[in-house]
């Protein structure tokens, strides 16, 4: 079954470029196009699309408001965010409102297409540049100002996610916000992917959240709010 792509991008010659590099690819089924964000909401309503590509900066309606529009009312989309920039108040805002991953707008052919499929899969597509981003602004400042305490980096509350979860949950937490898949999980820690898809549903069931978008969101604001 091909993947419904929908290119939303406010330059025609951004959208062509997308289209000639994805429309060769035989599992790959390009549904639509838009110029903005009203448009993007409007056709993907309408085209049903598996993956939304979707640019940051476009008029109208900003790719940020699409986003959040989109992870509402379409929440079975997966939305690929394109930025000329590694700004992390986009790449943070992308995480806060649902973005199945990030991609700057020169990544390769080879980039593009792996991003699709790993969000395609379920999974989350931050490359390194944008992980590092993530981690630098949401998790090292809240490690650094408790640095005094034993447990620095969980949080006490009982509710959260990180006292339900086992030590190796924990890592493989750790890995998800990384931005790594669950090939690259269980080839670090010298497991089966099954067994990375087990714990994976076993962190989200014990989080209380449907899938690993939420599941990021929840771990970073809980270790946030410390």
């Amino acid at each position: 079954m091909s993947i419904r792509i929908l290119i939303a991008d406010d330059h025609s010659v951004v959208r062509k470029g997308i289209r000639m590099l994805l429309e060769d690819e035989t599992d790959i089924q390009i549904v639509g196009e838009a110029a903005d964000g009203d448009e993007a909401i409007d056709q993907v309503a309408a085209n049903k699309p598996d993956v939304l590509l979707l640019d940051i900066t476009m008029p109208r309606m900003s790719g940020i408001d699409a986003l959040k529009v989109v992870s509402q009312q379409f929440p079975k989309v997966r939305t690929l965010l394109f930025s000329m920039h590694n700004n992390p108040d986009y790449i943070l805002k992308a995480v806060q409102n649902g973005a199945a991953g990030y991609l700057l707008k020169d990544s390769s052919q080879e980039e593009i297409l792996k991003a699709i499929h790993t969000v395609t899969a379920g999974e989350l597509y931050y490359p390194p540049n944008a992980s590092s981003v993530i981690i630098r602004q949401l998790v090292i400042p809240t490690i650094d100002n408790s640095q005094h305490q034993e447990t620095a980096y969980i949080p006490r509350t009982a509710s959260s996610v990180w006292n339900k979860i086992t030590s190796r949950e924990a890592q493989i937490l750790t890995c998800l916000i990384d931005g790594m898949s669950s090939p690259e999980i269980a080839e670090q820690f010298g497991i089966s992917a099954n067994t990375v898809a087990n714990q994976r549903a076993s962190i989200l069931r014990k989080a209380g959240v449907k899938n690993t978008v939420d599941l990021i969101r929840l771990a970073l604001e809980e270790k946030n709010q410390r």
